[in-house]
Parts: C-alpha cells; sequence; structure tokens
C-alpha cells in the first residue's frame, strides 16, 4: 500500500503546483482509514482553492479521476479533499 500511496503523493503534489498560486502554503496530509482505505487531503489558500477546483469543478474531477485509476489498479479506496485553510 505504501507503493500506491507515494505515487498519489506525487501525483497530486506535482498537479497542485501546476495549478495554484501560493505553493509553499499547501499542505498534502495522508489519513490511513482501513486496510486498503486511504483519505488525501489538500489544505490550500481559499483562492488556491478554487483554482484547483476548476470551473465547474472539471479541474477536480479529472484530479479525482486519474486518483481512482491508480488506486483500483492496486484495489484500494481512496477518497480526495480539498479544503481552505480559512
Amino acid at each position: 500500500m505504501q507503493v500506491v500511496t507515494d505515487q498519489i503523493r506525487n501525483f497530486l503534489q506535482y498537479i497542485a503546483v501546476q495549478f495554484i498560486e501560493f505553493p509553499a502554503e499547501a499542505q498534502l496530509k495522508v489519513t490511513e482509514l482501513g486496510p486498503k482505505r486511504l483519505r488525501f487531503k489538500l489544505v490550500l489558500r481559499q483562492t488556491d482553492v478554487a483554482l484547483l477546483i476548476g470551473r465547474n469543478g472539471f479541474s477536480a474531477s479529472a484530479i479525482r479521476g486519474v486518483v481512482k485509476s491508480i488506486s483500483e489498479r492496486e484495489d484500494v479506496n481512496v477518497s480526495l479533499q480539498i479544503h481552505s485553510h480559512e
């Protein structure tokens, strides 16, 4: 499961830097909820949340789709939450 965690963490860190204005303030928290269950929580500035989610949520949906494909390949249930510091 560590391989999947590292793959998703690296992907999210790379993607977040591409979309947001303040990458130094971004935090990525990973919580293991149980066997084969992970939660990734991206905590960003409010303005960066809007940039990452995108218009009508299309960017966030695409990111979640890639995360889902990585996790399904390894039979792991993964959720992605995007929050602001405020």
